[in-house]
């Protein structure tokens, strides 16, 4: 038998044919290559979904943390529990009441953001091979999570009331006729990451009644559902299926980022999984942050301040569609987001966003392809633009160098058409949902 060590795959790389398999799902994604480019100040970007954070008061922060390290100094600096915080735990049952989940402290466990209760999930549930059912498009985060974990990722047709009961039933029934596993369905029902688009009340029981009746769970990932512009916060789904939903929170959106503290509410004996995962993972989440989150709670109108934001993303969102509206070409469409941070937006025929991308840069604006927010390489037809961090002015001009780039490349689309044959360009991508056309 050769003894000899088999050669590196690639030279750049000497360990690549030692890595474990599911490495191979571990990919840089479209919106982190971004990064580089987009931070530039003369870009525009439309592409991340930063919060914006400026409105926050900072002096009141200030001041909580110096009284956290002033009269809890050792305690917040040390260990804690894999669960979290208890008075933490305690305060979410709180603002999860807002969308009227009942829910006791004992079975919510602190994770290191949504992001991180993602993975929790993914870990505890899923075998390589298995399937998870998204929306599509679907968070970016979320299907790297499922990549690197080697499930297999099943997309149900979206439209402008969110995820299409229909496509649901349908893609159920393909997976199992496949012979394969579902674990869970994958949803985000409020102000959509990326598409924009809200779970209407109607399908929401329709949706429950379907993973009821079919006995598999659904993952609701919620970060965005106390930033809607109109009304009352919608009623979760957990609210209404305590027993086959797992409901993900995060403080990034409605506090700061920067403390990396999100949760999960599960079952109780989910629960005690996601807290064995949890501690295999960082044996705890940071006691400082969770303590810190907990003070603010305690010391601040922090609804008040969600208000706040609320207005100032309302103001963001109508600078978008209304430049949308004056600058586009008539061939784009568009939704108009009841919330959240973000706008999909489809392409005249022909124009691939992905291949578009490094005009756009050139023209100093940057967006994300809708190809980031699908497993299977569709989306090239449109793409999500964020209104959360820039300016109303900033927004305004990001959208008329991206108008005038796209009107550019329908142009060149039209003269190739002119002089070259017909021939098939490939997949268009999904369009994406229905959109309200502005």
């Amino acid at each position: 038998m050769d003894s000899t060590p088999s050669r590196p795959l690639h030279s750049l790389d000497p360990y690549v044919d030692r890595y474990a398999a599911r490495t191979a799902g571990m990919t840089a994604s479209e919106i982190r290559a971004l990064f580089a480019v987009a931070s530039r100040p003369e870009v525009v970007s439309l592409a991340g979904g930063m919060p914006n954070i400026s409105g926050l008061p900072l002096d009141v922060v200030g001041r909580a943390i110096g009284d956290l390290v002033a009269h809890h100094g050792p305690e917040a600096m040390q260990y804690g529990s894999g669960q979290g915080v208890p008075a933490l735990r305690e305060q979410i049952t709180e603002v999860m009441r807002l969308e009227g989940i009942e829910a006791h402290p004992d079975d919510v466990v602190v994770t290191v953001g949504s992001q991180q209760a993602v993975d929790l999930v993914t870990r505890v549930f899923c075998d390589p091979g298995d399937v998870v059912i998204c929306e599509a498009p679907s968070y970016v985060g979320a299907l790297g999570v499922f990549k690197a974990y080697q499930c297999d990722v099943v997309h149900a047709e979206m439209d402008a009331d969110g995820l299409v009961p229909e496509a649901l039933r349908q893609a159920i029934a393909a997976t199992r006729a496949a012979g394969k596993r579902i674990k869970f369905v994958y949803t985000i029902p409020n102000f959509h990451n990326p598409a924009g688009v809200t779970l209407s009340v109607a399908r929401r029981a329709e949706i429950l009644d379907i993973c009821r009746s079919e006995d598999i769970l659904v993952l609701e990932d919620n970060p965005y559902g106390l930033l809607g512009f109109d009304g009352e916060p919608l009623r979760a789904l957990r609210a209404d299926e305590p027993d086959k939903v797992v409901y993900l929170g995060s403080f990034s959106k409605t506090f700061a980022p920067g403390f990396r503290v999100g949760w999960a509410l599960a079952p109780h004996t989910v629960r005690e999984k996601l807290v064995l995962a949890q501690e295999s993972a960082t044996l705890c989440p940071p006691q400082f942050s969770q303590m810190a989150v907990s003070a603010y709670l305690a010391s601040h109108d922090w609804q008040g301040q969600i208000k706040q934001f609320r207005e100032m993303y309302r103001e963001r969102r109508d600078a978008m569609v209304d430049a949308l509206h004056d600058l586009m070409p008539a061939a784009c469409r568009w939704n108009v987001p009841d919330g959240g941070f973000y706008v999909w937006l489809t392409l005249p025929p022909g124009v691939d966003a992905k291949a578009m991308l490094p005009r756009a840069v050139t023209a100093r604006v940057a967006y994300v392809p809708g190809t980031a927010f699908f497993s299977d390489g569709f989306g090239s037809s449109a793409m999500r633009l964020s209104y959360c961090y820039p300016t109303p002015e900033r927004i305004r001009e990001g959208v008329r160098r991206l108008a005038g780039v796209i009107e550019a490349e329908m142009e060149l689309r039209a003269t190739f058409d002119a002089y070259a044959p017909a021939r098939e360009l490939g997949p268009r991508g999904y369009d994406g949902p229905s959109s309200d056309l502005s």
